[in-house]
């Protein structure tokens, strides 16, 4: 399937490289997803575990969250780089 849509994008006359950097953006917001989606399931399991810690564990979980999604809105911009 992804084969062939690059295929089909190769003979319109998009150039490879358009279609390596949308794939390449899209791969960066997936596994952010995926990223902070399991920084806040361990979170919430630590919660769960000791209530007391709730405000360190949920202040760190913010950090953590924020710089993953930093790191994929740098895997983007890189990626529109390569488009133009």
């Amino acid at each position: 399937m992804l084969l062939s849509t690059v295929l089909l994008q190769a003979a319109a006359g998009v150039g490879l490289s358009k279609v390596g950097a949308a794939l390449g953006a899209g791969l960066a917001v997936i596994g952010a997803g995926l990223g902070i989606g399991k920084i806040g399931s361990s979170a919430m399991d630590a919660i769960a575990r000791q209530p007391e810690a709730t405000g360190k564990i949920q202040t760190n979980m913010i950090l953590t969250s924020a710089f993953v999604e930093g790191c994929a809105l740098f895997a983007i911009v890189a990626c529109a780089f390569l488009i133009k």
